[in-house]
């Protein structure tokens, strides 16, 4: 389970742009409700999508794996292409928290495609239609293909 803070930090990359959209508000919230966390919990994010908060915020990487580290970064990169735009400020709190997660750069392009894979399903992009599950799994999927592929021998693959 991931930290009601990462999703703060969500909060944040929406809040870039200087507005952050209903759509955008409900995505972080239905992906943190997803995650199980307490009323309370849930109260503390909500008020995150209501008044701007700031990505200086330090996330704890520490407890999260690389799937869970890839599924935040996508999860943000998905909340900043939901207006259909994303904004040179939006791009910049991205580049800032795939610094803070510690993924390199084409794992950031990995992410980014497979968000654009599941928003390409039908109504996939649309944000109550959007299927964060679909999202994790694949995450999960290619990263276990990509760990077996590294490990064949040269030549053998």
């Amino acid at each position: 389970m991931l930290h009601p803070d990462v999703f703060i930090a969500l909060a944040a990359i929406a809040w870039a742009d200087g507005t952050l959209s209903p759509d955008e508000a409900d995505g972080i919230v239905r992906a943190a409700s997803d995650e199980g966390f307490s009323l309370e919990e849930l109260a503390r994010i909500e008020a995150a999508t209501v008044a701007k908060v700031d990505l200086a915020r330090a996330i704890d990487r520490s407890p999260m794996t690389k799937e869970d580290r890839l599924f935040v970064y996508a999860v943000a990169a998905w909340i900043a292409r939901m207006d259909g735009n994303v904004t040179l400020e939006e791009s910049d709190a991205l580049q800032a928290l795939g610094g803070r997660l510690a993924l390199p750069d084409r794992l950031r392009a990995r992410a980014e495609s497979i968000v654009s894979e599941v928003a390409a399903l039908p109504d996939g992009d649309r944000p109550l239609r959007y299927d964060l599950a679909m999202l994790r799994r694949l995450i999960g999927q290619r990263l276990v293909a990509s760990a077996r592929a590294s490990a064949q021998p040269p030549g053998s693959g």
